[in-house]
């Protein structure tokens, strides 16, 4: 049996698997009329920088991320945790104005039930190889790649579902710190290509 609880932070505290972390979120739902960024981010934690790329890449991916604009929303969030891994911040912060958005407990419960048959099979598969891809200096190229994917979202919004690609690109970069998988790291970058190739493919058929 894999433990996937194998990323510890700075406070010492292992972060739970996949489907423990939808679960929180689940229960966060259902306990709530309307949950906001900054309720998902306090159940979160400051636990390891894996989750915060993953959650809001999963929300994107599931159901709520074919409602026009949350993508994008969702893409900026992203952008921003990014943006401070990159540079190396240890405490990963959102303007206000961001953690006040919100989204309706009963969707954010449903979305994560659908979510809980693949987040039991990843934790399956998860376990700590080629563990230096998830430390620096290839965090950073991981944060500067989800930046980059980040960007094609809004584009590809106009092609239904084009915005899942990059989406799951971030998603494995999240899973992969979050476990200290390094070969999800590879395999993050691969999806990667892919998708600018989409994002290429996209712009020269609009052109």
């Amino acid at each position: 049996m894999n433990d996937t609880r194998t990323d510890t932070d700075r406070d010492g505290k292992a972060p739970e698997g996949v489907r423990e972390v939808l679960q929180a979120i689940a229960d966060l739902g259902e306990e709530r009329r309307a949950v906001s960024v900054a309720d998902i981010r306090a159940t979160i934690g400051e636990r390891s920088f894996g989750p915060f790329l993953l959650v809001p890449a999963l929300i994107e991916l599931s159901p709520i991320g074919g409602i026009p604009g949350v993508p994008t929303a969702l893409a900026l969030i992203i952008s921003l945790f990014a943006v401070q891994i990159l540079v190396g911040r240890r405490h990963l912060w959102l303007p206000r104005f961001i953690e006040r958005r919100q989204i309706d407990g009963d969707r954010l419960k449903s979305a994560m039930d659908r979510l809980m048959p693949v987040a039991r099979f990843i934790d399956r598969l998860l376990r700590q190889r080629l563990t230096w891809l998830t430390h620096a200096p290839w965090r950073q190229v991981a944060a500067g790649l989800c930046i980059a994917l980040c960007l094609t979202v809004p584009p590809l919004e106009l092609v239904p579902f084009a915005s899942s690609a990059p989406t799951g690109a971030i998603a494995l970069f999240g899973l992969s710190l979050m476990a200290r998988d390094g070969l999800l790291t590879v395999l993050a970058g691969f999806v990667s290509l892919g998708a600018l190739y989409l994002v290429y493919t996209v712009a020269a058929g609009v052109a």
